[in-house]
């Protein structure tokens, strides 16, 4: 897979500036580390898909709370379909056999994150109210988020499925 060979490219790179006990570090913690690198870029999807939203499509939009919850759930969108991907094929190596796994699966994916984003859009609506800069609260609640996304993942979701 490109995403092992990329992986194991950075490694050796890390043990030839002389970084060797960090790049054997990372290869016993794998699934946390690959965890953290999709959950940045998965943070990045839902920051960027926000901000655009929020500054260019929402752009002048009077009810400001209208327009964050509205950005929000564009960016939760994009966000989610990004992260499930990435954790069923390249964090958890989640195997599903037919198609009722693979829908439950799917399901306690989407239920997980429905209630991390709860959370987010309640960060993000106290913003609103209390005139913080919603950019970043919005920083703010996807560290949040990412974590109890990955205790989620871990425990509930991907918990029997590896391949």
């Amino acid at each position: 897979m490109i995403i092992d060979k990329v992986e194991e490219f950075c490694l050796k790179i890390l043990e030839k500036i002389g970084l060797k006990a960090l790049a054997n570090w990372y290869r016993k913690h794998q699934e946390g580390m690959r965890y953290l690198v999709f959950g940045i870029l998965s943070t990045i999807v839902n920051i960027v898909v926000y901000t655009i939203f929020s500054v260019v499509f929402l752009k002048g939009m009077a009810n400001e709370t209208l327009k964050v919850n509205i950005s929000e759930i564009a960016a939760f969108i994009a966000a989610v379909a990004f992260a499930y991907i990435t954790n069923k094929f390249y964090v958890f190596n989640s195997k599903t056999n037919g198609f009722k796994e693979l829908a439950k699966e799917i399901a306690s994916f989407i239920g997980c994150r429905i209630a991390t984003e709860i959370i987010s859009i309640l960060m993000m609506n106290a913003a609103v109210r209390f005139n913080i800069n919603d950019i970043i609260m919005k920083i703010v609640s996807n560290i949040v988020v990412i974590i109890l996304n990955f205790v989620f993942s871990k425990i509930l979701i991907f918990k029997g499925n590896k391949k």
